[in-house]
């Protein structure tokens, strides 16, 4: 299916997202998902390649591609396939993988089908180009979950890209009433695999609630051991609690760390470069990390999004950023992303 190919709709629409939806309560309409009179053209290949500024960023569907773009990427690994800047040629992740890559759907259930594990990676989706910055990938309800969902990718005038996430359930499929969604980034041969955040020790932390510890929030390096050990990070203020059948099947998921982040954002190094992923406090993400993920050598580092009390046929939407730019030290970064967390969190 082919629409007009819309040259002239506006490369970003965040300025007028800090206000209400069309409906009380309802996320503003941001992707062909919730607005069917935004124009697209579904291209013949796979993938779009996105430029602006430094950054170079190929999106690619579900399918396997071979060529001089993206030389042995395999199927089932959509989303942010090659990611480059003006200071680094070389892909930031595995070249046969990808990152931002919708992994996983999730209600707690303890099963081992593979099909239904990595329910995203095997159901088609279809590749959309709006823009020349701004490109979406759309999923029809998958066939266990009925889980619809359409990704926006946009290349901000700065290199910056935003991702955003709209996602309706269609099914009465989830066995604990909450829907986790998560997303993995596996990222080639970095020196070093952790990530870093500003956060607590979680023994600082009220155990009931409450607010924050007085003492200034410090630098986190988390380094997980082992695959599925101490993988995830809450925000000092995520008391939610997601029941499951256990033995879980997916490690990542449910092992938490010691540590608990301050502010929705954390980011990596990679040859000298540093990848920093910005979300907005409202949607209570979860960071997640594995020294193993792409393979050995090839971290993975994630992220998640836990819907509670979740109900059918209602839109959901969560926004995050990107950045990568020269690394020079923790602070370096942290400026750097401040205008993206502004941005996402203008209260």
């Amino acid at each position: 299916m082919i629409r007009a190919f819309a040259i002239a709709v506006c490369s970003c629409a965040w300025a007028g997202w800090a206000g209400a939806g069309e409906k009380s309560g309802e996320p503003p309409k941001a992707t062909t998902l919730s607005d069917p009179t935004i124009r697209y053209v579904v291209p013949k290949k796979p993938y779009v390649v996105l430029r602006r500024g430094p950054i170079e960023a190929v999106i690619v569907d579900h399918r396997a591609v071979d060529d001089d773009v993206l030389p042995g990427h395999q199927a089932g690994y959509s989303g942010l396939a090659k990611l480059t800047h003006t200071q680094r040629k070389d892909n930031l992740f595995v070249p046969t993988y990808a990152g931002l890559n919708f992994e996983h759907i999730i209600d707690g259930t303890a099963h081992q089908d593979r099909d239904r594990l990595f329910e995203p990676r095997r159901w088609p989706m279809e590749l959309r180009q709006i823009h020349p910055h701004i490109v979406e990938l759309y999923q029809s309800p998958t066939p266990t979950y009925g889980v619809e969902s359409c990704q926006r990718f946009e290349l901000l005038d700065d290199g910056a890209l935003q991702l955003t996430i709209e996602v309706i359930p269609h099914k009465k499929a989830f066995r604990f009433g909450y829907l986790g969604l998560f997303w993995a980034s596996y990222i080639h041969q970095p020196e070093n695999g952790g990530i870093h955040f500003l956060g607590w020790p979680s023994r600082l932390l009220p155990q009931n609630g409450g607010k924050p510890p007085a003492a200034p929030a410090q630098w986190i390096h988390s380094v997980s051991p082992a695959h599925g050990k101490w993988a995830t990070h809450l925000s000092a203020e995520d008391r939610r609690e997601f029941p499951r059948q256990e033995p879980f099947p997916l490690t990542l998921v449910f092992n938490l760390s010691d540590y608990r982040y301050a502010e929705p954002w954390y980011f990596g190094v990679s040859h000298g470069m540093a990848l920093a992923f910005v979300f907005r406090k409202e949607d209570q993400v979860r960071f997640s990390q594995s020294p193993s993920g792409g393979g050995k050598g090839n971290p993975a580092w994630d992220f998640q999004f836990l819907i509670p009390d979740v109900q059918i046929k209602k839109r959901y939407q969560f926004v995050l950023r990107i950045v990568y730019l020269p690394y020079e030290s923790p602070q370096q970064v942290q400026a750097a992303v401040a205008r993206h967390l502004r941005d996402l969190n203008p209260r």
